[in-house]
């Protein structure tokens, strides 16, 4: 009696805390807990039965009824699929929103038994493979085509589990199997499940071993001949997996002639098997010259620029400009690319909203830019690059900066465009945005230098550069330290910018005369070093005698003004010019000769050229065979015989008439009158330098690598 007293008021307590704290049943007493609310949509066994909560008058009845039923609510929760279906369960969930102990439980433990049911389907798959690998394999060496189908198919269901498809890759003979019934049979149903065999065993580097090892990629690289789509993207797959992570695959496809049988593919229509087929191009070509020849020879860049046409597909577009990257960079390839539209073509996708599409494209057009300076239609191209000189991307400007300093080169059309479409503008803004960062700098200021010479809009292209505050930047680069190829391209810009009668003041407040003369000075000691022309001192790629030409070019030109050609004179410059007289380098006697007949216009400055012995050498330059330098010579001569005694004006007359003007009176009338010299002898444009590294394009952007050129334009 105590006992059931006692019971019965443990009960009501229970009750008494349940309406009090939480209005549900804790479980202290009931042991409450069953199988997980299919509330959240998950259900563990098909079993249909239903839990009840009933309410009892009598509190004692009620717990009996719970601790009868507490195995059956226990066995419900973990083993649901042993109940009878219909069955009715009582339950201890007084409230839906709140779970019991019980079926809090269920979920882990029905994850648990699904987990060991796994593994020993697992195993059992495994055994059931490995016991069959000998016969399978005896099948499919069978010589009834028939026999080996059937057992090509088995073979293919087994290698779609993971377990099975482990045992039948760990042995050699069983894929060796696989492999000669794919190269032996003409059935297209047997091609197309070894094939898939082959595919599945891909996925697993223990399978591409095996693959391998059994000669594998000569068999696959047929396949990629079948008339059968299946074959094919199974082939191909095949391949892609083994050249990404079997090592020496690359070179077995290559003497397998795989590319000769890619390249073809590339007229496909299927968007994701051409993004695999340009990925193994890509894989193949990278680092391998002959890979790009071949490519080249099946007529791959015509393939691959089409796609570039007429694809969307992001995935695609990006795998086949990583391949035209890779081909941009080969100097047979650059020109097939350029003549098949890959300018145009690589342009519209240089705004898109991919940006590792975006910055392919601007590589591979900056590669491809210097073999393209001829090409036409490419204005829309052009306005993109103007476009894009906006941005704040440093990478990106040294891309865009190199591609318009390569299409300007030499292309009078093509610089008349970017002049009139605010060009100028747009490369002095990112020049002075991107400040002394030298991968922007030199294309910048090369592309600057292009536009304000030889063209009908140059003189329009010098003003805008004063007008937009550039000169005093500009001149800035020629700060220490010196980066050889900014300096020679600014140096070049300069001289440039001094044709224009209006920026010879700016440049002069902007110091760019010192700094001119110092640079001279500088490379003039560099270049004395060595003895002879053959022995030429490079900086950075950069000849000291092309500095040495271009400064004192420059100061030729800013000589024209009288201001700048008494601040020129007044530095001392006039010994140092007489010197470059004697240069072996021909083009560095013309421009001396050019700024001695400039500064012999002052008196002053004809009889300190004329005390510094300058008439020997002169007289010397009367009989060179380079028109420009007879005539500045003979400028210069007549200049300072103008204050001498008869008898010196007429030996020096005397030698002019029997040197220089024997034949061509109208000489003496240009040396008399200074006349303007013919344009052919002002500095040409140099060949397009910013071309490809000559290594694939695979570093980082942070520092670009440039091909260096020394040629002139013919």
């Amino acid at each position: 009696m105590a006992m059931q007293m006692g019971e019965r008021e443990g009960v009501v307590k229970v009750t008494e805390w349940q309406k009090t704290y939480y209005a549900g049943d804790s479980g202290i007493q009931s042991g409450a807990t069953t199988v997980r609310s299919d509330d959240d949509g998950t259900e563990y066994s098909t079993k249909k039965y239903t839990f009840t909560t009933t309410v009892a008058e009598n509190p004692a009845d009620l717990e009996s009824q719970y601790t009868m039923t507490r195995a059956q609510r226990v066995r419900a929760a973990m083993f649901p699929e042993t109940m009878v279906e219909g069955k009715t369960i009582l339950s201890t969930q007084l409230d839906s929103s709140q779970q019991t102990n019980v079926q809090k439980l269920a979920e882990p433990s029905q994850l648990l038994k699904t987990a060991i049911i796994h593994l020993i389907n697992y195993q059992d798959d495994a055994e059931l493979a490995t016991r069959a690998v000998p016969e399978l394999t005896k099948l499919l060496n069978d010589d009834d085509q028939v026999v080996v189908n059937k057992a090509a198919q088995i073979v293919n269901q087994l290698t779609r589990k993971e377990a099975s498809r482990r045992a039948l890759m760990q042995s050699p003979q069983m894929v060796a199997a696989v492999v000669r019934a794919m190269q032996n049979t003409s059935d297209m149903e047997t091609a197309r499940a070894t094939a898939s065999i082959l595919h599945n065993l891909s996925h697993q580097r223990e399978g591409l071993l095996a693959i391998f090892k059994s000669g594998g990629i000569p068999a696959l690289v047929r396949m990629l001949s079948s008339p059968m789509e299946s074959v094919l993207f199974y082939a191909i797959t095949t391949l892609h997996n083994l050249l990404l992570h079997q090592e020496g695959a690359k070179m077995a496809v290559r003497l397998a002639d795989g590319l000769q049988r890619m390249v073809p593919l590339l007229k496909k229509s299927n968007p994701k098997f051409l993004a695999i087929t340009t990925d193994c191009l890509q894989l193949l070509s990278y680092g391998n010259q002959e890979s790009k020849l071949i490519i080249l020879a099946n007529g791959g860049p015509e393939g691959l620029v089409q796609i570039m046409r007429n694809y969307n597909y992001e995935k695609l577009l990006w795998t086949t400009s990583r391949v035209l990257k890779v081909l941009s960079v080969c100097p047979s390839n650059k020109p097939a690319i350029v003549e098949a539209g890959g300018m145009q073509a690589l342009g519209k996708h240089v705004t898109g909203s991919s940006q590792r599409l975006s910055q392919n494209c601007l590589w591979t057009l900056r590669n491809l830019s210097d073999a393209a300076t001829k090409q036409d239609g490419l204005d829309g191209l052009l306005q993109v690059l103007i476009g894009l000189l906006s941005t704040d991307d440093v990478n990106m400007l040294a891309c865009v900066t190199g591609i318009l300093s390569n299409l300007t080169c030499n292309n009078a059309r093509n610089k008349t465009h970017v002049t009139q479409n605010n060009g100028v503008e747009a490369l002095i803004h990112a020049l002075l945005r991107a400040g002394e960062k030298e991968d922007v700098a030199e294309p910048a200021t090369c592309a600057l230098r292009h536009l304000t010479s030889r063209h009908p809009e140059a003189e329009l292209a010098q003003n805008a550069v004063r007008t937009h505050y550039g000169i005093p930047a500009i001149v800035k680069l020629l700060n220490k330290p010196y980066y050889w190829p900014v300096v020679k391209a600014v140096v070049g810009l300069i001289r440039n910018l001094a044709l224009c009668p209006a920026n010879q003041a700016p440049l002069r407040d902007a110091d760019a005369i010192p700094k001119l003369v110092n640079l001279l000075i500088n490379a003039h000691q560099d270049a004395q070093k060595h003895g002879s022309a053959s022995q030429q001192t490079y900086q950075d790629g950069v000849r000291m005698e092309e500095i040495v030409e271009g400064c004192t070019g420059a100061l030729h030109i800013m000589a024209r003004d009288p201001v700048n050609r008494g601040v020129i004179a007044d530095m001392n410059t006039i010994p140092l010019f007489v010197q470059l007289l004697y240069s072996p380098v021909d083009n560095i006697k013309r421009v001396a000769a050019g700024v001695l007949c400039e500064l012999a216009l002052d008196k002053q400055s004809a009889v300190a050229i004329d005390s510094e012995g300058a008439c020997a050498p002169l007289m010397e330059l009367l009989h060179s065979s380079n028109e420009g330098i007879a005539t500045y010579a003979a400028a210069v001569l007549f200049r300072i015989s103008e204050d001498k005694n008869a008898d010196y004006k007429k030996r020096v007359s005397v030698e002019l008439t029997h040197s220089l003007f024997k034949h061509d009176p109208a000489a003496w009338d240009m040396a008399h009158n200074n006349a303007v010299m013919d344009p052919a002898f002002g500095p040409e444009d140099i060949d397009p330098r910013f071309a490809g590294p000559v290594i694939d394009p695979t570093m980082p952007v942070n520092r670009m690598v440039f091909l260096q050129r020394q040629e002139k334009e013919q």
